[in-house]
């Protein structure tokens, strides 16, 4: 319909238009890190090394790592905060606005696996949610593959799972009957800005660390419907396109460059009869480095890497990190010129790639955090991995389980709402409300009332204390954070400081635990005062934004806004080309992912060979056309969180391609 609407005529898809499809997918997946060196850049810049250590930690209480490790120790708290430490987040008197309403929390996905020690059939369980911006069509395609196989049980294929429309053609996520499979995005980091040296006596030349060259020039033409071409010359190194930004120039170093990074392994996992046969597969596959977990029809289950790594210098210094930050991981922090450090030169071999198989609890999770606490840690790095709570809450739920899991008592896995980490704020924010705070404070006692009788554990859409427990941590951030935010705004729209490091909360819950006086921001007479200041900061947001604290819910919050992207363009045809909008269970940090644009993209949970008993759903429906009946026939029991089945009824419509 997209056709007829815009009055063009469709031209056949072609092999680049694939290809382009999958690097389409990279931007999606490791796009951010751009804006995330630059902030942490930036951090460094402005703070010293204690400092930093303490402000960008490398792990928390909240990891839970496949290897089981213990979390780094926490750094040092300094004695004074960075001169930037706690700016206003805005000028007096203009209207309140907390960060979390800009801020996407748009880490996530979860995939997890039990073996078939911990199984009700004695088969391995695989389960993936992949969370993505949700718009209409949803961007998976359901779908049964049967076809010849000599190498396959009786003799026929049967592939059942989702497809990524317009890539090239295989099942993403699913099972062959022997191995099921399932990805989340790893966080590893797959990208440097190197900063370029230039010198008024070498003319049209930047310096490299491997020594001087000249930029090679590229035009791109850019077609504009009813306008004149538009023209982009984008100028290139050895490492990657130039990226200027705030007076310095980088080459932007990118794996997603190199030309292993796109192939068609994928395909071997259709024809994999094990766990150790798909995660040799996997690790060749050319896509952006993902966590892969399969389990097969034995009962085995595996993690590694999936996708092309960087192969990171073995000595930190070589990277020009500062003092206690790991060695051989450059830590997310541009390459300074005339520094000495070194980029990567070569991708690492597969065979090097870490593996976990068969762990001793008979179950593998993960959700974009920290994978690893070992050695393993130094070949992955850190591409801005979550701050934790979201894998542990989903490795414990998993956990709490027990043995004789079926298929359905997995698939709820994925659907934990429970409200660990607000919860945590929520008691800070009581134990701040005393009855000296509430004296002479009426919007405060009310607050602390809601936070009280309104709260059920849960990111429910009806909860009034999980939205104020939730707005009292951002409104702890705002005064923290939120006046170098703007700084940092002004080198990339998506730099902040929680691009910088989502581990943010653990560091402000620390600084309230200790309560160093070098680090009270200025304006606060104690750490107390801070705490009731940021809960009138979250009285004074909804106030300005026109919402009562009685009618404060988190479904009015939390509200889908699910639609076309032509809806944004003609929205008098939002009636036709949007989903309801619905209050949404779930949030971030928590396996139940839900936001007004971002969340759970599918929900698949199946047993390899037992595919039958498969479960499924997601937002949207099968078709992408908004008169079919099937274009949102999908989206309330996404909503609801009820499964339907992985594999197709009794056939209703056949659709014939005849060569």
């Amino acid at each position: 319909f997209e056709y007829a609407l815009t009055g063009m005529a469709p031209r056949p898809w072609t092999a680049p238009d694939s290809l382009l499809v999958v690097w389409a997918m990279y931007i999606d997946l490791q796009g951010a890190q751009e804006a995330r060196e630059l902030a942490r850049g930036w951090l460094r810049a402005h703070s010293d090394e204690a400092q930093l250590a303490f402000l960008l930690p490398e792990s928390t209480a909240f990891d839970a790592t496949l290897d089981q490790g213990e979390a780094k120790a926490q750094s040092p708290l300094p004695p004074q905060a960075p001169a930037w430490w706690g700016a206003a987040p805005e000028a007096p008197g203009a209207p309140v606005k907390l960060a979390g309403l800009d801020v996407t929390d748009s880490v996530g996905s979860n995939n997890y696996a039990l073996a078939g020690t911990r199984s009700s059939t004695g088969a391995a369980i695989v389960a993936d949610d992949m969370h993505l911006g949700l718009r209409l069509p949803n961007i998976w395609y359901r779908l049964a593959l049967r076809f010849p196989d000599p190498g396959a049980p009786g003799g026929q294929r049967r592939l059942a799972g989702v497809s990524l429309p317009g890539a090239p053609p295989s099942v993403i996520v699913g099972s062959n009957g022997q191995v099921a499979w399932a990805f989340t995005n790893s966080y590893a980091d797959s990208l440097d800005l190197v900063e370029l040296r230039l010198d008024p006596a070498r003319p049209g030349q930047v310096g490299l660390p491997g020594g001087w060259e000249t930029p090679r020039e590229h035009v791109e033409a850019i077609a504009v419907k009813g306008a004149a071409v538009e023209r982009m010359v984008v100028r290139e190194t050895s490492l990657g396109p130039i990226r200027e930004v705030a007076g310095r120039s980088y080459a932007l170093h990118w794996i997603a460059h190199d030309p292993a990074a796109l192939n068609m392994n994928h395909l071997k996992l259709e024809t994999v009869s094990n766990v150790e046969q798909a995660l040799a597969a996997a690790a060749s596959n050319g896509i952006p480095a993902q966590n892969f977990v399969a389990g097969d029809v034995q009962g085995n289950i595996g993690w590694t890497i999936a996708g092309l790594l960087p192969r990171r210098a073995a000595d930190g210094q070589a990277a020009g990190l500062a003092a206690g930050i790991t060695a051989g991981i450059t830590a997310g922090f541009p390459l300074a010129a005339g520094s000495g450090a070194q980029t990567w030169s070569e991708a690492l071999p597969y065979a090097e790639y870490p593996r976990i198989l068969n762990p001793a609890d008979g179950q593998i999770t993960t959700a974009n955090s920290r994978q690893l606490a070992g050695a393993g840690y130094a070949l992955l790095g850190d591409g801005g991995y979550d701050l934790g709570q979201r894998n542990r809450q989903l490795h414990e739920g998993l956990q709490a389980m027990g043995d004789k899991v079926d298929v359905r008592r997995a698939f709820d896995g994925a659907l934990d709402d429970r409200a660990i980490l607000v919860g945590q704020w929520r008691q800070r924010a009581l134990a701040a409300l005393d009855a000296q705070a509430l004296a002479g404070h009426p919007q405060r006692a009310e607050f602390r009332r809601l936070l009280e009788t309104s709260w059920s554990g849960r990111a429910s859409v009806e909860s009034i204390g999980y939205r104020l427990a939730r707005d009292f941590m951002w409104a702890v951030h705002d005064l923290l954070y939120g006046g170098v935010n703007a700084a940092l705004k002004e080198i990339d729209p998506k730099a902040s400081a929680a691009a910088a490091s989502a581990r943010w909360p653990a560091v402000a819950a620390r600084l309230l635990d200790e309560r160093p006086p070098g680090w009270l921001p200025a304006g606060h007479a104690s750490w107390r005062e801070l705490e009731l200041a940021a809960v009138d900061r979250a009285i004074a947001a909804l106030v300005d934004a026109g919402t009562p604290l009685a009618e404060a819910t988190w479904g009015r919050r939390n509200t889908a806004d699910i639609a076309h992207p032509i809806s944004m363009a003609v929205p008098a045809l939002r009636p036709w080309l949007a989903a309801p909008s619905q209050p949404l269970v779930g949030d971030a940090h928590m396996p139940r992912v839900a936001g007004p644009k971002f969340g759970q993209s599918e929900r698949l949970t199946v047993s390899p060979g037992r595919e039958e008993e498969g479960l499924y759903n997601m937002p949207g429906g099968q078709s992408g056309h908004p008169l079919s009946p099937f274009f949102l026939l999908d989206h309330a029991a996404w909503v609801e969180g009820k499964p339907a089945p992985l594999l197709p009824g009794a056939t209703k419509h056949t659709l014939r391609f005849v060569p």
